[in-house]
């Protein structure tokens, strides 16, 4: 919608430029109605709800305000001694406006309006926000001596009665915590509560309940950049950095769920009152389906985990002896789900640190497991629908696969394997490929 607005926009602009050079009039009388009249079609389109006010709308609603003042102000002031027409003042005026126009454009363009992926539960879905501060960490990430803080949102079950079984999500390596909400969405509307963790400083973006804000660590930035660059790490080198980002991983989502499950005995808050504690599952993307993994290995409260496109950090042994990663030999005995794309199907069974994710891995015998053919690595989130352009910028181009159909279906197999695992409800026999 953005784009098509632009180029509407843009098309009035040069045009009426154009025949203002063509007659060598200005014609302001008539622009200036023509600017009211759009800046008024615009307040229409977002009362009707045909355009969804949001803050991609902001930098144009601004610039169509100011120009149908402008043009307001003109046309009551009547000017009985009009400037003289003058072809070079027109084509840099088109220049400025279509400049403007662009700018104004920008957000609507990289974050386009979209339509919603379904959501097919009964329930309606409320959500509520948290800031959680752990008095047993000091941030690592800071030399302020504060404690480690960490933001939490829930999507839940509205206006329901009982308990729901929990559900923990951890974003992935730069993500945060609302890159999956379309999944968090889909889950609550069918009877369960989804807390989702921005991990600070190793998300790109999070903001805490008394408005401090973390952005995401230059250190690790670069450090995750590093590996996907190759022959910058040895094995040992790299070994070294999971351990310590599956620590912070871990310690955060530990954090959250001790906390969660020793708030329902005594909150009376709506979201712990609707958390059953008997069933909790956990899952992630990316560096968040790692620690989810790590999390099903170390825990016995832990029911399920969904694992998406992410190596089996748990389960990687270093051998210094010849620099090499084998995988551990001890089962893994919690019900596991594995989603991929091509990005990381293509390495199961090339690139080291995915050696323990081998679909001949004994260890995992019974894990389920689907590959996204066509969907890359961001496909597995709402990026693609929220921001098209940032998800192929960031991707390294665009999946061949719907998002649409992607992000659904994969929701869809989700809430399969978590009914059944969770709630004992029908079976779960995914294809291999979709």
């Amino acid at each position: 919608m953005g784009t098509l607005f632009l180029l509407i926009a843009l098309v009035f602009e040069i045009s009426f430029a154009i025949y203002s050079i063509v007659t060598k009039q200005n014609h302001k009388k008539l622009k200036n109605g023509i600017r009211i009249a759009i800046f008024l079609g615009f307040v229409i389109l977002t009362v009707s709800s045909v355009i969804v006010w949001s803050l991609r709308w902001i930098l144009l609603a601004i610039l169509l305000f100011l120009l149908a003042v402008k043009g307001t102000i003109s046309l009551i002031r009547k000017n009985t001694n009009p400037k003289k027409y003058k072809t070079s003042k027109v084509v840099w005026k088109t220049i400025f406006t279509v400049v403007a126009t662009v700018i104004a454009f920008v957000p609507a363009i990289i974050f386009p309006q979209h339509p919603s992926p379904k959501v097919t539960g009964k329930y309606s879905v409320a959500t509520a926000t948290y800031t959680y501060v752990d008095k047993n960490r000091v941030e690592e990430f800071t030399d302020k001596g504060d404690n480690r803080f960490v933001n939490v949102e829930f999507w839940y079950p509205k206006n329901a009665d009982g308990k729901y079984p929990l559900l923990v999500f951890s974003h992935g390596a730069s993500g945060i915590k609302v890159s999956n909400s379309s999944t968090y969405t889909e889950l609550a509307s069918h009877g369960y509560v989804v807390v989702s963790i921005d991990h600070p400083y190793h998300s790109f973006y999070t903001r805490s309940d008394d408005g401090t804000v973390a952005t995401i660590n230059s250190d690790y930035n670069r450090e995750i950049t590093n590996l996907n660059t190759e022959g910058v790490y040895t094995n040992e080198e790299l070994n070294e950095l999971i351990q310590k980002w599956m620590k912070l991983r871990t310690d955060d989502m530990n954090f959250v769920m001790d906390t969660i499950l020793e708030k329902v005995k005594s909150d009376t808050n709506t979201v712990y009152k609707r958390i059953n504690t008997e069933k909790v599952g956990v899952f992630g993307h990316s560096m968040g389906g790692a620690a989810s993994v790590w999390l099903g290995r170390e825990r016995d409260d832990i029911d399920a985990v969904v694992n998406i496109d992410a190596p089996f950090f748990s389960e990687l042994v270093y051998k210094k002896e010849n620099d090499s990663f084998v995988a551990n030999r001890k089962a893994y005995t919690t019900p596991i789900f594995n989603i991929y794309s091509d990005d990381v199907w293509g390495q199961l069974d090339s690139t080291p640190i995915y050696v323990a994710n081998q679909l001949n891995n004994e260890q995992f015998k019974d894990a389920y497991t689907t590959h996204f053919k066509g969907a890359k690595h961001l496909s597995l989130t709402d990026l693609p629908l929220f921001s098209p352009i940032l998800a192929n910028l960031l991707q390294g181009g665009k999946a061949d696969i719907d998002p649409y159909y992607c992000i659904e279906t994969e929701n869809d197999l989700i809430l399969k394997f978590f009914n059944y695992e969770l709630k004992g409800i029908g079976h779960f026999n995914p294809k291999e490929t979709y």
